[in-house]
Parts: structure tokens; sequence; C-alpha cells
């Protein structure tokens, strides 16, 4: 076995890798930029090594400063991570003849799946369905057009070298593929340093299911069930899930099968995903397509580690250490229903447009372990001040360790960042994920709406709303979901999450509850003038335009008549507030000069809260109108201004194209909100802008 282990890679996923190399008592080595210095990833690790600035290109992804400081820390072992474009075929080879193991496929493999356009050849030649489409190289946005046509619209236009949503548009006409064409040729070019483009037919009420592959060096390969990710924005997953409520038994086989002879045509070991593309339309289960394979380990790894028993990255070192694998196909079990939430430092209220900055705090929900189970099935992988805060995952296969039935629920939280930290403009922007298991898929999806109340970050926006909003929305609890799902269910964007009658009511009176225990404490103030004040027990709390009566007497709390079937459990000055009964609810409190923004199931509702015989006087007060900023385009996240599509004098409609900004290797377009003519400008292409930064004004 291994002595040492360096991780090509920063963040979640290095602490991921850490805590299983600690767990099977390898040494580890950190790499960092100057953005990581001091990032938990570096902290946790027994030696750390600079690699530059803060930039990708100039630190994580220069494959010769990574090898250097393996040799320098005496790392017998590589681990890629999720990649960081690290695992390519170049970087595997060097690894080879530096004589460092390369945690990961061999070059061979990666070369094959690495490039879109040939492995699709590849996996038609080993008898994987295949989606139609051209494979060829494309030379110019007439010829794409003219391909486009011959497939049919809708057509999907993809880099080659593309991943994580990067590179990829849909064209529904010939406007669209002119429009398209060459800036999915530049995001290509940008993030992966190809700008090759193929064209698929895109299929409609698709599916994104993917199958988890594991084989080793001895020619064993396996399929570990597989994982829903249809739950996407842009093309970045956002849910994920195990196993799929769409697939069958026979689909799962039948998938399953096709995946590894794919594999097996390319002599691929380690860990690898094989995506898929499935018509929900199709119910016998027989239309599903060969997408990619991922060559490495996938951010959504661990909902199949909660599903399976197994440690995914434990299994990759074994196998990069030449041991077989301890099992066989019909050893996989599929224990129970696991899903996990991507949270991503973005605004959804704004568009989901990046977020960036401090992390003024941090508070995830605790993850639940049970001790006395001798499969522990939940992991927390939060880690403060560089210490890991529990054990990884059991490696052995559940149902093969002598464990009995769980029916509890667990909760895993996945992070590589503490409070204090920064969010930066340099990297992918997830902050954490989001794990849940259960026995059932229903009681899954709900422990995800209980954890997200009581995930608590300040600082960066996050979609932690959103995330709840979709765990609570229907038709996800109904399974009945494609990747067009956020589109379709959002066509207007996200103003947070409905909110219920019985809600609503349970909000009222926390904000009363709040109100009366902060009254109550202020009249124990020593030194007060005058007689001391009884608390008012009769209170009206306004929520979303509706006013509801609160009473408050006895220790009772009735609102609009009805006694409240629940106990609130606030302190004054405390962040987030109990409310125990028939439906726990955690809700987050934050002091307005008037009442309470209370935060809970998806939503930020601001709540007004005054005694009964002050309240009628609030109807004489006057609102502050907000000023017209619509005559601006301004900078709505910190970024590169790529491109400025008008000049000084020009006249502009409602919906065009003004300028393109790039964050975080996206490029995002900006429109104008009304018709008129550019009166200045004050920012020019290349020029890296603020949050807020006025970049045109209109007259």
């Amino acid at each position: 076995m291994f002595k040492k282990i360096l991780v090509a890679n920063r963040g979640e996923i290095a602490c991921r890798v850490f805590r299983t190399a600690k767990k099977m008592g390898i040494a580890t080595v950190a790499v960092y930029s100057d953005a990581d210095a001091r990032s938990p990833h570096v902290l946790m690790a027994d030696e750390a090594v600079r690699l530059g600035p803060a930039p990708a290109a100039e630190s994580y992804l220069k494959a010769e400063l990574i090898l250097l400081a393996a040799k320098e820390t005496g790392a017998d072992c590589i681990h890629p991570g999720y990649g960081f474009l690290s695992e390519r075929e170049s970087f595997a080879r060097a690894c080879a003849e530096a004589g460092i193991a390369f945690v990961g496929p061999p070059a061979n493999a990666i070369a094959a799946m690495g490039d879109k356009i040939e492995s699709k050849k590849l996996a038609k030649a080993a008898g994987v369905n295949v989606v139609p489409g051209y494979l060829g190289e494309i030379a110019d946005t007439d010829e794409a057009v003219r391909i486009a046509a011959e497939i049919g619209f809708p057509v999907m236009m993809k880099a080659s070298a593309g991943g994580g949503g990067k590179g990829m548009r849909l064209a529904w006409s010939e406007q669209d593929v002119r429009d398209g064409f060459e800036a999915t040729k530049r995001e290509g070019l940008a993030s992966f340093g190809d700008d090759r483009v193929f064209i698929e037919k895109f299929i409609e009420s698709p599916r994104h299911i993917e199958i988890q592959l594991l084989g080793d060096q001895h020619g064993n390969i396996v399929y570990l069930n597989e994982r829903e990710c249809s739950i996407q924005r842009r093309h970045q997953k956002v849910v994920e899930e195990a196993p799929s409520p769409f697939v069958t038994p026979a689909m799962r086989k039948a998938m399953g099968e096709q995946a590894v002879a794919l594999a097996r045509a390319v002599g691929y070991y380690s860990a690898g995903t094989v995506e898929l593309i499935v018509s929900g339309a199709d119910t016998t289960g027989d239309s599903f397509y060969f997408l990619e394979m991922n060559t490495r380990l996938q951010v959504e790894h661990p909902v199949t580690e909660e599903i399976t028993g197994l440690d995914l990255v434990e299994q990759m070192i074994r196998v990069a250490a030449g041991e077989k694998l301890s099992f066989a196909q019909d050893d996989v079990r599929l224990d129970g229903w696991s899903i996990e939430n991507r949270v991503y430092a973005e605004d959804p209220y704004r568009g989901f447009l990046p977020s960036i900055g401090r992390l003024v705090r941090y508070a995830p929900p605790a993850a639940t372990n049970d001790p006395s189970s001798p499969r522990r099935r939940g992991s927390r992988t939060h880690v403060v001040d560089g210490a890991e805060t529990s054990a990884g995952l059991d490696s052995r296969l559940r149902g093969n360790d002598g464990g009995g039935k769980d029916d509890g629920v667990r909760i895993r939280v996945d992070d590589g960042v503490r409070e204090g930290g920064e969010v930066s403009m340099f990297y992918d922007p997830m902050i954490a994920k989001l794990v849940t298991w259960a026995p059932t898929r229903g009681a899954a999806i709900d422990a995800q709406v209980a954890a997200l109340d009581a995930f608590t970050i300040e600082g960066p926006g996050t979609n932690l709303h959103f995330l709840s909003a979709l765990m609570q929305h229907p038709r996800f609890r109904s399974g009945n979901i494609t990747t067009g799902f956020i589109a379709e269910e959002y066509p207007d964007g996200f103003h947070g999450a409905p909110a219920t009658p019985a809600l609503l009511t349970t909000l009222a009176a926390v904000a009363a509850v709040a109100a009366h225990a902060q009254v109550t404490r202020a009249r124990l103030i020593d030194g007060q003038l005058g007689h001391v004040l009884a608390a008012p027990g009769e209170w009206v709390a306004r929520v979303d335009g509706q006013d509801h009566a609160v009473t408050i007497r006895d220790g009772r709390v009735i609102v609009d008549g009805t006694p409240l079937d629940a106990t609130i459990d606030y302190t004054p000055g405390a962040r987030t507030v109990q409310v125990n009964g028939q439906d726990p609810l955690t809700v987050a409190i934050t002091k307005q000069r008037d009442g309470f923004t209370l935060t809970a199931r998806g939503a930020r509702h601001k709540v007004r809260v005054l005694p009964a015989h002050v309240a009628p006087y609030a109807a004489h007060l006057i609102e502050k109108v907000p000023p017209d900023l619509s005559k601006f385009l301004i900078a709505p996240m910190p970024g590169l201004l790529v491109r400025l599509d008008v000049a000084k004098g020009d006249r502009v409609e409602a919906g065009q194209a003004l300028a393109v900004v790039e964050a975080m290797k996206m490029e995002n377009i900006l429109r104008a909100e009304k018709s008129g003519t550019v009166a200045a400008v004050q920012a020019q292409a290349g020029d890296s802008l603020a949050v807020d930064q006025v970049i045109l004004e209109l007259e």
C-alpha cells in the first residue's frame, strides 16, 4: 500500500480524499494557490506545497508544478480529485514516467473517453446505444447550421472536451445555431483548451442518468447501480439521487452491462461514470443513449456510497495499488435512498448570478451518525481548523458486514470551507454538498428540507432557498422530472418557495413570541425610569401582506383564535428558532426595525410585528420607494467584461444584448431592461468589473 498521497485538487474533494487516506494510514500532501493558503484542505493535510498565484491556470492546472511537489515531498501516488483537468492523458503518463502512481484510470482510457467525438464512435463499436448526431469536426457556423438542419431541430451543440455544463448550447432553430456556435467554441477553448464542437439530436423530455463503474487492473469491472442527475440548471447538476425513481431493475441491468462493455473495450480500471440520456417519454426503458464517460470520481459520488456502503475513494486507492476488487457484481447491494443537493454561491433571486465574498457565518446542519451501528452510513466531512470531525464510510458492502437493518435518517455534509473563509471568483462556486439517506425516497427528501432549514450561510448569496423549494415541489416529489425541470417550473425566475397557510400562521406566532421575549427581557434592565411596564400579550403580525392576531397568555400561543399546537423555543439574540410540534421546523431569524426577517422552507419572509394597540397606526406610515435603476446597465457580479456590443449614441431595445461578462468560467449575457439611447459608456472590453459597477447609462 502507498505511504504518502498528494491530492492535485482543492476544497471539498481534497478534504474528502484526505479523510479516507488518514483512515487507511496514508500520509497526505496538499497543494494550494495563494488564494487557498489558509483553506481547510491545506490545514487538514500533513504537508502542503504552494503552487502559484490564485488563477487555476497559474497553479492547479500546471502539471509540472504538481509533479514537482510530489517529488519534493516523497509522495508515491497522486489523486486528481474531481479532475481539475489534471486527469488528462498527458498527466497520467507523466506520473508513470516519474514513478508515481496515478489514482485513476490508465492514460489510454482517459484519451479514448476524453474526446466526446471519439468516445461516441468507440461506444457505438462496443454495442452501446448512441444519440443520432454528427461526430466530425465542424469548420464554421455555416457548416454547423447545415448539419443541424440535417439532423433535425432541436439539437445540442457541445464542446468536444467539455464537462460540468460548460460549452453547451441548445438550438431550436437556425438562428439559435448562428447565435450560439461561436460562443460554444469560445467556452470550450477557455475552459478546456479545445474549441472543437459536435452536434447531436436533443432528446425531448430527457432524463440524465449515469452508471457508476469500478474496475481493477485484473480485468474485473462492476457497475454500482445508477444515479439520477436530471435536476440541472444551464446543464450544471444541482440535485442527484440514487437510485433513480424512473429506472426499473431491467433497465438498470441493461444500462449497467452496456457501461461495463464500454469500459472493457478501452481497458478501463478505477472509478468512472458512464452518463446516459434517457427518454422519459418511453416507459419501456429502451430509449437510453450514451452521452460521455467521465474518467474520474464524480462530485455526486456520495449518493452511490450511501446506497452501497462503499468508500469509492478507498477503492480507487486500492485499485491503483494493484489490489483486486474484493466483491463481484452479484455482491453489489442497493440499500435505501440517497439525495445530494449542491450548495452553490449564487443568488437565485438575481437570476442565479455567481456570488463571491467572505463567509461571515457558516454553520452546516449537524451530521447524524449512529455509533452503535456497525455500518456507519453517515459521514460528516465538515472541517474545522483543519481537523476532521468524523471518519468516512465503511468500505465494506452493505449486507455483508453482519449489520442489522437501520431505519434511521442520515445527514452528511461534504465541504471544504470554514467560517471566515472566502468564496473566490477564481474557482467553482460550490460551497458544500448536503447528502441525506433514508429507507425511502420520500423520507430522504423530507430530511433534505429539514437539513436545508438548519443550514446557515451569511455573506455571499446561496441557493439554499431554491434547493428547499425543489425538495418541496410536488413534481419533484412525484419523480416525474426531466433535465428541463427548472426551466419549465421557474420560467420567470425564482422568487422563493410558496408558503402554505399553516406555515404563515406558524411564522406569525414565531414573530410574536420573539417580540414578546425581547420586550420581556428589556423589562429586566436595572435603573429604568418610572414603573416597570407589563409586556404586551396581544400582538399583530403581518406576514406576506396578511395580518394575524396573536395572543400570548399563560405560556400558550393563540393565532387568529386558534391555539398553536406546538412549542416555540427562542432566546433573544439567537439566530434560529425551534418550533417543536407535529411538523418540527427550524426558522432563521434576523431582527429588523419593526419586526423580523424569518427564513424557513425555502423562502425569506419579512414579518412586521407590533403590539395590538399600536398596529392600526402603521397604516399611516409612508413607505420608501426604491430608486429606478433601469436606465443603468450594472454588473450583477464581479467578472471580466468580455464584450461590449454598443457605443455611445446607439439606440437599444428592451431585451437587447448589450454586454458579455465572464465569471467563474461562464459567459453571462447582460440585456437592456428598457428601450433607450446609450448616453454614456463607463467600462470597456477587457475591464475587470466589481459587483454593481455601472457599465453604461441609457437616456
